[in-house]
């Protein structure tokens, strides 16, 4: 069984192959650039290739709705020539094969639960640190979306006493992503994320406002495992710092061995590291034959 899958990003796109296993079997990556130039590179790669689906998973916003007139496009993205692109319909117009279309991160909360962290498990919550902050939701099996799909990084959350920074999101200034992105971490310090030492505060100022998201979702959502992922969260000495916040936000409140004993087993690194996203990818494909 030979899938395809695109793992769409705002700064470079991955396309593979792979099978029902979550195995890839062949992949490329190249920036994106123009839709027309990176489009070319995409169809290139999957010409010849005999795939029976395909999976994408798209940055955004894009409108996963199926009933939608712009189903399939990506939407609002101030990512340049990106804007209103009917990503789905130009693959169409190549690929004669059953296609899912979703957020690269709910795709990425698929993949962990089919082959990954996940695995096992009904529901899970997959959050990417990064350049943004976005994260996708898969609950009883299926991936959320409703009116659009989750945009858990734009979530507003309590400023940290000591934080000065107004915030970078060009839409809402210090939400999530405004204030624990990685751009807002550069803005903040003077310095890239990766260039700071593991010591520095930064860290702790980083996992309280991560912390107090992931307590939002466990309120609302009640996810049985959440994995986090994406640049920023490369930095391990996060993970224990995030964890205590977590435990000392909720205090008790739900009495859950996950969140109390187990919580190193709950709050977690993505078990499919790097290849979160484009495993995603080839879930949603997988889900695709089942549609």
């Amino acid at each position: 069984m030979i899938l395809g899958a695109i793992e769409a990003g705002g700064t470079k796109f991955v396309c593979a192959i792979g099978n029902e296993r979550g195995e890839v079997l062949e992949r490329v990556s190249f920036p994106t650039t123009t839709p027309e130039e990176t489009m070319k590179k995409v169809v290139d790669f999957f010409n010849g290739k005999e795939i029976i689906s395909m999976g994408v998973g798209s940055f955004g916003p894009i409108d996963p709705n199926k009933h939608s007139p712009t189903y399939g496009y990506i939407t609002t993205t101030p990512k340049p020539y990106w804007g209103n692109y009917n990503i789905l319909g130009e693959l169409k117009k190549h690929f004669k094969v059953p296609m899912e279309f979703d957020t690269d991160v709910n795709g990425a909360a698929l993949g962990e639960l089919k082959w990954g962290a996940a695995k096992g498990l009904s529901s899970a919550l997959y959050i990417t640190v990064g350049t943004g902050i976005g994260a996708g939701a898969v609950v009883e099996g299926e991936m959320i979306n409703g009116l659009l799909h989750p945009e858990m990084g734009h979530i507003y959350v309590r400023r940290h006493p000591e934080d000065t920074y107004e915030g970078s999101c060009p839409y809402h200034g210090d939400c999530l992503e405004g204030l624990a992105a990685g751009p807002a971490i550069e803005a903040r310090w003077g310095i890239k994320g990766d260039m700071l030492p593991v010591d520095h505060e930064a860290w702790d100022m980083e996992a309280y406002y991560l912390a107090q998201a992931l307590v939002n979702y466990i309120l609302i959502l009640s996810p049985e495992k959440i994995i986090m992922g994406g640049g920023v969260m490369k930095q391990q000495q996060l993970f224990p710092k995030i964890r205590d916040y977590v435990q000392e936000i909720l205090k008790s409140y739900i009495a859950k061995e996950e969140l109390a004993s187990k919580i190193d087993e709950y709050i977690l690194y993505p078990e499919l590291g790097d290849n979160a996203g484009i495993c995603g990818a080839l879930a949603l494909a997988l889900t695709a034959l089942n549609n």
